[in-house]
């Protein structure tokens, strides 16, 4: 039987209940202390919310995770103490960094090192990848290299993933709910992983992860009462690469290594896209923007609500897809693969493949020509205008920023996605 792999751990259940509970009831002092600090993130150009909050929510979270953690990670085997008390120093580290971001607006230099220092703390303590498995290669042990300035290739490799996932993790908050909602995906699925791989140290860890952000989701879901800041996203992303690198990466199963990326496949790939866009356009890679996923879809007209329910949905259709090959009993590690099963395996990604496809072709508009046709010719728009369409989707295509059809005036028009009212175009 396939729950047979998932062993019983009530720690994990009471680890993610008291997390849950504790960040659910200190949102509202977290806000309080934020009103009291100054620490208010004011809408902006690139905001998608209307009112001034306060972004210190993720205390909450802190204070979820330690306590939860104290409580509940155990010391035995598999997961010494020493690791335990680092990894949970190493929160309160990234934690304070991430506060000092949401109150003084660090420089970019500073965060990084400040993310670099809270991840040594982990994986000097033994939280690292010291051996993976690739398909074909077999085992790889990157200290088997040797030592970089007299450390450990692997704690370099794992330092440099650390700093990765906080990062792409704290790149996606931007709109309300999206980076808490993605943790509780993505740690939940990262538990099961670690918990029937019989990592119950890390599995408990990921369930207090996603116990943390479900807790804070529900002040957090727009209409939102407060924000995470960068101390909620920094901490969910230091989590989740502590759960990865303890639940996934260190064993030896041969997918072990493509579990986690993609687990974490949506913020991923917006980073990616973010930062190619970037790099393209010669910009600083840390230059704040409106090309992510959340923003694009903004400018498209969605509303909050519709942007988590396609960017929840793709990040569970992939986490669906990694559980598939950690249960799916397609192979037996020996090259042979059972018909049945292999079909049942190929049927999840194919499904995984559509709908990354779709959403590709919504967020990328790779359609947009023919939409804007559609949209003009529904209005009755006279020949000669049509030939304005090439020049306003090139416009959109450079620029990402994306207009509908005004309905009254038959002109391209930015749509407010929280009014639904049409707003004149920068320079109009």
């Amino acid at each position: 039987m396939l729950v047979d792999k998932i062993p019983e751990t009530v720690d994990a259940v009471y680890a993610f209940g008291v997390a849950a509970v504790l960040a659910l009831l200190l949102v509202p002092v977290a806000e309080w202390v934020a009103r009291k600090v100054g620490a208010i993130d004011y809408p902006n150009e690139r905001s998608l919310h209307t009112e001034p909050t306060p972004r210190l929510g993720g205390l909450a979270i802190l204070v979820g995770v330690l306590v939860a953690g104290v409580l509940f990670l155990p010391d035995g085997s598999g997961f010494r103490g020493d690791e335990t008390r680092a990894i949970l120093l190493g929160a309160i580290v990234i934690a304070a960094v991430g506060a000092a971001d949401d109150i003084l607006d660090l420089p970019p230099l500073v965060k990084l090192l400040g993310q670099i220092a809270a991840s040594i703390v982990p994986v000097s303590a033994g939280v690292s990848v010291d051996t993976f498995t690739l398909p074909f290669l077999g085992g790889v042990a990157p200290g088997d290299v040797g030592l970089i300035a007299g450390v450990d290739l692997g704690n370099v490799l794992t330092v440099i993933g650390f700093v990765a996932v906080i990062n792409v993790i704290n790149l996606i908050d931007g709109v309300d709910g999206l980076a808490a909602g993605v943790c509780v995906i993505a740690a939940v699925a990262l538990a099961i992983i670690a918990l029937s791989l019989h990592r119950n140290a890390a599995g408990v860890l990921a369930a207090l992860t996603a116990g943390a952000a479900l807790g804070f989701l529900r002040h957090g879901f727009p209409p939102a009462s407060s924000f995470m800041g960068d101390i909620g996203s920094n901490l969910l992303g230091y989590m989740l690469a502590c759960v990865a690198v303890q639940g996934a990466l260190k064993t030896n199963a041969v997918v072990a290594l493509f579990l986690p990326l993609l687990v974490l496949a949506v913020p991923i790939l917006d980073t990616g896209f973010v930062i190619a866009k970037r790099i393209k356009y010669r910009r600083p890679v840390y230059h704040a923007d409106r090309w992510h996923f959340h923003h694009r879809m903004a400018n498209l007209g969605f509303s909050q609500r519709k942007t988590l329910a396609y960017l929840y949905g793709w990040t569970l259709v992939m986490a669906l897809l990694a559980l598939a090959l950690r249960f799916v009993p397609y192979s037996d590690d020996h090259g042979n693969f059972d018909p049945l099963w292999t079909v049942v395996m190929v049927s999840f990604f194919l499904v995984a493949l559509a709908a990354s496809v779709y959403l590709i072709v919504v967020l990328e508009i790779l359609k947009l020509r023919r939409v804007r046709l559609r949209q003009m010719m529904r209005l009755g728009a006279p020949p000669d205008q049509l030939e304005e369409v090439d020049r306003h989707v090139a416009d959109e295509l450079e620029t990402g920023e994306f207009r509908a059809v005004d309905p009254e005036t038959g002109e391209f028009r930015s749509l407010d996605p929280d009014t639904g009212e049409f707003r004149a175009v920068d320079g109009e």
